[in-house]
């Protein structure tokens, strides 16, 4: 245990972590940081290019720490999908672990405008996903008895979105999920939680056509920056997360330091949630 008068250090050092979801936004920024504290990152994304990129980012931000740096270009939501990922860091890395469960995307539109297959493929990306890849992790770090896992929810999960219905009914059954691996593999030393981050300046809300295009939309607001604006104002923070700030909720939550957390549901979202739990 570290000594209470020490720096932080997270002992992420030579640490091999997995990251879904990690060309853009929050993925790419908790790899990065991953990177930087040291850890060998395996970042895993769909997209060819976007992956490059943030594959390179990572090695700049992690050179002078000696970390490795692996790109996968994989579909999580593919049945074997978990294996792969297992497979790809035991041969490049030698084990896996620290697994950050981060792929997801969502839309705005109303409850009975949502098509059934859109109901099964939410399901598909933000349950069987992290399940699958959790059932393919964790043996491995049982037998060493060291193992984190972070899954990364939503606000939506705890207080559904009226404008976001699969993606609230699917990330809160992340949550279960979660909370379920956590009381099973604890006294293992496998800790898993997941973190519920609120609308966060990434691709996903600020690119074109994205979440702060479509809440402009929806609410027939004149501006980007007015939509923004009202986006900010409904947090007590006044303001919309960076991706950092998500990140490092994420990279402490995969850390040395995090050993006595388990099964939690973190907030962080600018206190938009009242909840106490």
């Amino acid at each position: 245990m570290p000594d209470a008068g020490e720096l932080m250090d997270l002992g992420l050092a030579a640490k091999a972590c997995a990251v879904t979801g990690a060309s853009r936004g929050i993925g790419r920024e908790t790899a990065r940081m991953l990177a930087a504290e040291g850890a060998s990152v395996l970042l895993i994304a769909r997209g060819a290019e976007g992956l490059a990129e943030a594959v390179e980012a990572c090695r700049s931000a992690g050179d002078a720490a000696g970390a490795e740096i692996e790109p996968l270009a994989l579909d999580v939501a593919e049945v074997d999908a978990g294996e792969r990922i297992v497979a790809a860091c035991d041969e490049r890395f030698g084990r896996l672990d620290a697994l950050v469960n981060n792929a997801g995307t969502a839309r705005w539109r109303d409850l009975d405008q949502v098509p059934e297959a859109d109901w099964y493929e939410a399901w598909e990306l933000n349950v069987m996903a992290p399940l699958r890849a959790m059932r393919a992790a964790i043996p491995a770090m049982a037998a060493r008895g060291w193992g984190r896992i972070v899954n990364v929810s939503s606000t939506a999960a705890k207080r559904p979105s009226a404008r976001m219905p699969e993606y609230s009914v699917a990330k809160a059954a992340e949550l279960s999920l979660s909370r379920l691996f956590a009381d099973r593999h604890a006294g293992e030393g496998v800790l898993v939680n997941a973190i519920c981050p609120g609308p966060t300046k990434s691709e996903l809300w600020m690119d074109a056509g994205g979440l702060l295009d479509q809440s402009q939309e929806l609410g027939g607001i004149e501006t980007r920056d007015e939509a923004l604006r009202a986006a900010g104002e409904k947090r007590p923070l006044g303001r919309l997360a960076e991706v950092e700030e998500i990140a490092a909720a994420i990279v402490f939550l995969c850390s040395e330091r995090a050993s006595y957390v388990a099964g939690a549901a973190w907030s962080v979202d600018g206190g938009t949630v009242q909840v106490i739990i």
